[in-house]
């Protein structure tokens, strides 16, 4: 093989003239091929195209964005501002209009009071002065607008009294617009003010429909209007459900915002659960309110994305226009790879007969070329392989070809299986040579099946008999079951192939003994300088062949060691024999007969059962053992 190898090194060579040179000139070609297609190709219409497109959009799309939330800020701090204004000056015109209605009152002309209150503002429901014990000195009622909204007379003359913490700093010459909707079908408001000057000692109390305040919070663009006091209660909200329930936005960050806020205006970009908004407020000092205008940024950068969505779409067909008018000049670069690359594929999974055509003069037609000559040298190392494992294990070749199988041998605890056919002498001499050779093929190819299928490495055939193990190579979790697990393979393969030979009348029912040894061994490559084996030695293997041999002695077709019975406890239904003395050992061995697998449904339970499966005629002759001229073994 080392002649081989310096042989094909030689030819490759001899391609180009100097060796040397030529190979350095292909390096380099290989190179600039390469820079051709993947840094032309992929890297200038990808990175250069895309790239800076992608970048271009991205850029454009952010500073955009961050215009138009300066823009969407300073929008919501003017609508703020013009609400606030509104709200101030709807407050100023009520309380003066509360005030010369309680002037009337307080001189006693309660008709003009009430045409007053009533014709002037037709929200109002109520005007009432109170004393500092907060008790009603005089008060008109709008009973027809209650009746009218449905609402409960006794429910609004007791609002004075339910909001009495708040209205007490009315008497200090404050303000106080509070939120009364909670109780009632539709929003109201409870208006206090100083009765006259900053100090007194009566105030006034207004009890009227929010129609008119709600009528400015009603913004036809993408922000939410709404007004709150210090403690972050809703007073006022566009939608009517948040107004009656008298909503606590404490937790709002711009409420929060607000309420710690020197000022009387701010911006702020807050997060929630649904996303991110942007917040301006405007503060009421006069009533202790402030308004509070928000924006949803998705809703209100929707146009923006539309644009973006629209310019990648644009940028993904420039490139695609770029990547077909390349694709279009580089075909007759591309193609000649592309075929190397279904040819490798073909190789890969084992097709090493492939061929490609040299139609380039170039690099491209160098590495076809050395391609091809891979593909050659590859499918001759495939037929050695192939026709080598042949004649050993395809692992065994394997490791062989690789280097990885060393010289000598190495202790290893394995599984050791010897099998015979029962009566094969007689049988081939019945039948023609090359009636023996077709049926033992046959014969060796189911058996060899089931040894390698349960991951054992077959040692050699002796004629009609067959040597395996399992554990040289490579140890298995359990190596004994393996081999069991062989054997029972084995013996379904045997009735398998007895009914199609009955069928076809072709040989005798065959009948086999398998005997099977667990133990050490030395395992390795044996032999002379100029032929060597891999096989295993050792007593545990003398005992195997031994064990074999008892099973026509016994009548069954499966035996095994007490040593291989301790590897597979409760695993196989097994059938205690007679204690034997085989040749060579001081003590008599117990040896099993194994009935099936134990998580085998079909698996026979008794010696006899298993008998009648097999066909086994069996018939206890009372002969001792040393009465067999053949026998490897004695009595007990």
């Amino acid at each position: 093989m080392a002649a081989n190898k310096r042989k094909s090194q030689s030819e490759s060579g001899s391609m180009g003239s100097p060796a040397a040179p030529a190979s350095a000139n292909t390096q380099d070609e290989f190179q600039l091929s390469r820079l051709t297609i993947r840094i032309k190709l992929m890297a200038l219409i990808f990175g250069l195209i895309g790239l800076s497109l992608f970048v271009m959009i991205q850029l454009v799309t952010y500073f955009y964005t961050d215009d138009m939330a300066a823009n969407v800020q300073e929008t919501n701090l003017k609508l703020a501002n013009v609400i606030g204004g509104n709200v101030e000056t709807t407050i100023t015109a009520l309380s003066q209009n509360a005030r010369i209605v309680a002037d009337a009152m307080v001189a006693g002309d309660q008709a003009r009071a009430a045409r007053r209150a009533f014709e002037t503002d037709p929200n109002l429901i109520m005007v009432a002065v109170l004393n500092r014990q907060l008790q009603t000195t005089d008060s008109i009622f709008n009973t027809e607008l209650a009746r009218e909204n449905k609402l409960n007379e006794d429910q609004l003359r007791a609002l004075p009294k339910k909001y009495q913490s708040d209205l007490r700093s009315s008497f200090n010459g404050k303000a106080n617009l509070i939120n009364a909707s909670p109780g009632f079908s539709l929003p109201i408001l409870t208006l206090s003010v100083p009765f006259a000057g900053e100090q007194s000692d009566r105030i006034i109390v207004v009890v009227a429909r929010m129609q008119t305040i709600l009528t400015s919070f009603q913004s036809p663009g993408l922000a939410e209007v709404f007004m709150v006091n210090t403690s972050g209660l809703i007073v006022a909200h566009p939608d009517k459900s948040v107004t009656l329930a008298g909503k606590r936005m404490d937790d709002l960050p711009i409420v929060k915002n607000m309420a710690g806020s020197k000022f009387n205006s701010g911006q702020i970009r807050y997060e929630q659960k649904d996303g991110y908004y942007l917040g301006s407020f405007k503060k009421i000092p006069v009533l202790d309110l402030g308004i509070i205008a928000t924006v949803n940024e998705d809703r209100a950068f929707a146009g923006v994305y539309r644009i973006q969505r629209r310019n990648i779409y644009l940028m993904i067909v420039v490139i695609s226009l770029a990547v077909l008018v390349a694709f279009l000049f580089a075909r007759q670069l591309v193609g000649p790879i592309r075929k190397l690359t279904l040819a490798a594929r073909q190789i890969s999974r084992g097709v090493f007969n492939v061929r490609m055509q040299v139609e380039h003069g170039d690099e491209i037609g160098l590495l076809t070329d050395t391609f091809n000559q891979m593909a050659r040298g590859l499918e001759e190392r495939e037929n050695l392989k192939e026709s080598f494992g042949r004649f050993v294990n395809k692992e065994l070749a394997e490791l062989s070809m690789s280097g990885a199988l060393g010289l000598g041998g190495e202790r290893k605890e394995v599984a050791i299986f010897f099998s015979d056919i029962r009566g094969f002498t007689a049988l081939s001499e019945t039948l023609r040579p090359e009636e023996v050779v077709e049926f033992l093929n046959e014969y060796f190819t189911r058996m060899v099946g089931c040894v390698n299928e349960t991951g054992g490495l077959v040692d050699k055939f002796i004629g009609d008999a067959i040597m395996a193990h399992w554990g040289a190579i490579r140890s298995l979790s359990n190596n004994t079951e393996a081999a069991i697990n062989a054997a029972l393979m084995m013996r379904r393969e045997l009735l398998e192939y007895n009914q199609l030979s009955a069928r076809h009348r072709t040989t005798p029912v065959l009948q086999m003994g398998m005997g099977i040894n667990t133990g050490p061994v030395i395992a390795g490559q044996i032999g002379s300088d100029e032929r060597l084996e891999y096989t295993v030695i050792g007593d545990a293997v003398n005992l195997a062949s031994r064990v074999e041999s008892l099973t026509k002695h016994f009548g069954v077709d499966i035996l095994i060691t007490d040593q291989a019975l301790a590897e597979v406890k409760d695993i196989f239904v097994v059938e205690k024999m007679d204690a034997i003395k085989v040749k060579g050992k001081a003590r008599p061995v117990t040896v099993y007969g194994v009935l099936g697998r134990e998580d085998d449904p079909d698996c026979p339970r008794t010696l006899t059962a298993l008998r009648k499966e097999l066909g086994i005629k069996f018939k206890a002759t009372g002969k001792k053992a040393d009465e067999f001229k053949d026998a490897k073994y004695e009595s007990a």
